[in-house]
């Protein structure tokens, strides 16, 4: 996992970078302002609610067959494609909201367009890593990312977007149009070709291109095993989140600012964890990074399920903050590592989609768990859970397999999936 002096992160991946941060920015602006629109248009808590089923639908959607897109195509270019017809939505909107046109409808209708670019985009992103960063790097990368991710849209983008739309509902949506024509330019300024691979024979179709992907992902058990952990952990943590604010407002006894503060601390942790991540790994080794992560979740699940301190829960949610950082960091790093680049879209979005699975099913499953079994119903199952697949995934991650997949070789550049010993 150690790289050479001369193996280093250089101006493609700096430019990658400042378009991936920037885009988060805008993003979280958007995120926090389209609630408020909506909320300044209508009471009716349903049509408020709707904004964030319009947010997470496209991932459902796209994400498989995006992951296709992802493969046939430059990925650079696409990313490029995506960024702009992001501006002209957005551009759309804010015009409206200026000129006092903008409805719910129209805010859902770019919210839809906006979404489901950002899904492809991601697949599209963690596709071409591989290919601008050296191997030996990728967990540095993919910590500088989440951080820069971390740090402007789970830390700036909320107070920044909320005191613009207090200035004019339309800023928000008009700084995050210009964040994305941004990256647009930057991504355009990374130099190569980034294709999945050279077309061969006839064109299949999507469904069966997204089956390549998916039974590929299938018969490697590590990667596997990760992806579905994903998609559960998520459900249980997302379940836990939803009824947030009810444990912090009635057991601990907390107001919006302490409820507040309680995210803070996840985003602290992520974002030291992003920053320290590789050299952390590097020294305590994936195996471990995995592990202890696991034992981290089932913590978090147990200390909100049974402290009424408001400082233990703040330690498990920074805790958490660092090992969320470090799971994507390596989880990430390994399927890059050892997926084809011809399968990269397809199986990054296979994870992506399995994990927006995860946290769709989590919002719904939390609330109708706390209020048919109590308030700490939710999460006493995620630490059962999370102690189950603990024990029960705890030799997958033997050091012998993740040090096979870190030794494994570049895999073929071809459109024939590789195969890992």
């Amino acid at each position: 996992m150690t790289g050479t002096a001369g193996e280093r992160l250089d101006g493609r991946f700096a430019r990658l970078w400042a378009a991936s941060t920037m885009s988060a920015l805008g993003s979280g602006m958007a995120t926090v302002a389209a609630p408020l629109f909506v909320a300044s248009r209508t009471d009716d808590p349903l049509t408020v609610s709707a904004a964030s089923a319009v947010a997470w639908l496209p991932w459902l959607l796209f994400a498989l067959p995006g992951g296709v897109l992802v493969d046939r195509v430059d990925r650079r270019r696409l990313m490029v494609v995506i960024d702009w017809v992001r501006v002209a939505a957005l551009a759309v909107l804010t015009a409206a909201i200026v000129t006092g046109r903008a409805g719910v409808a129209l805010l859902y209708a770019v919210l839809f367009v906006v979404n489901a670019g950002e899904v492809v985009f991601r697949a599209a992103g963690q596709a071409m890593l591989p290919a601008v960063v050296p191997r030996s790097r990728l967990e540095r990368a993919n910590g500088w990312l989440g951080g820069g991710t971390t740090l402007t849209q789970g830390m700036i983008a909320g107070p920044l977007g909320g005191f613009l739309f207090v200035l004019a509902a339309s800023i928000p949506f008009g700084v995050n149009a210009a964040t994305y024509a941004l990256s647009a330019v930057l991504i355009g300024l990374v130099g190569g070709s980034y294709r999945g691979a050279p077309a061969t024979g006839g064109r299949r179709s999507v469904r069966a291109e997204v089956a390549e992907g998916f039974r590929w992902l299938l018969s490697q058990r590590l990667l596997r095993t990760m992806t579905f952990l994903i998609g559960l952990l998520n459900l249980t943590l997302t379940a836990a989140i939803a009824v947030l604010v009810l444990l912090a407002t009635r057991r601990l006894g907390l107001g919006s600012v302490g409820y507040g503060v309680l995210f803070t601390c996840m985003a602290v942790g992520g974002l030291l964890g992003s920053v320290v991540g590789d050299r952390l790994v590097a020294r305590i080794t994936a195996t471990w990074t995995i592990r202890i992560g696991l034992l981290i979740e089932a913590g978090l699940h147990l200390a909100l399920a049974a402290s009424r301190s408001a400082v233990v829960i703040a330690v498990a949610l920074f805790a958490f903050g660092v090992h969320g950082a470090l799971w994507n960091m390596v989880s990430n790093s390994l399927r890059q590592r050892l997926t084809p680049s011809a399968l990269q879209g397809r199986v990054g979005s296979t994870t992506l989609f399995i994990a927006a699975g995860g946290n769709c099913l989590g919002a719904l499953l939390g609330g109708v768990v706390a209020a048919r079994f109590g308030l700490t119903a939710p999460y006493w199952v995620g630490f059962v859970v999370a102690v189950a697949v603990t024990a029960a995934t705890w030799r997958v991650f033997d050091r012998a397999t993740v040090a096979a997949a870190y030794a494994e070789p570049a895999p073929a550049t071809d459109d024939r999936p590789a195969t890992v010993a």
